[in-house]
């Protein structure tokens, strides 16, 4: 079983304003993958210290994905962050995330999404928008278990 976290990064959607729809549609993409996992959702805004304190604190999912603060307003911290929280770099997803992406939007250029491990965690970022994280999710989806495996020592 896959245990995922996903933190969405919205000073708006932390502070009610504004309804989070991005990490609920990907939690829900996953779930009716049909993939046995367990899903922790979390809103926070846009600070640095914030995002640090919930990437520590759940050191213990195979799996964390953000959504927001990837593209380049003065807000959008989140590459800058998870890069200085991973051990090393993956950046395989990355490169997937945009690729594709760009085929959907050129807008795809200003995302500036960083994937990484730390310690036995993989985490991604996802941009803030429901339709990039519904086509991100959907990219991931086929992966999630072998990237598991492969963290775990037990192969291809």
């Amino acid at each position: 079983m896959l245990k995922i976290s996903i933190i969405t990064l919205s000073d708006r959607a932390f502070k009610g304003l504004y309804e989070d729809l991005s990490g609920p549609k990907i939690k829900e993409l996953i779930l009716n993958s049909g993939i046995e996992c367990e899903i922790l959702n979390f809103i926070i805004p846009d600070e640095k210290n914030e995002l640090k304190k919930i990437f520590l604190n759940n050191t213990g999912s195979d799996y964390i994905i953000t959504t927001g603060g990837t593209g380049i307003s003065p807000r959008d911290i989140t590459p800058e962050v998870t890069r200085e929280f991973c051990d090393f770099e993956l950046p395989g997803i990355s490169e997937m995330l945009r690729f594709e992406s760009l085929k959907e939007t050129k807008h795809a250029v200003f995302s500036r999404g960083f994937s990484g491990i730390r310690g036995k965690s993989i985490v991604m970022n996802f941009p803030g928008s429901v339709k990039a994280v519904s086509l991100c999710t959907k990219l991931i989806i086929p992966i999630l278990e072998h990237g598991k495996k492969m963290i775990e020592g037990k192969g291809h």
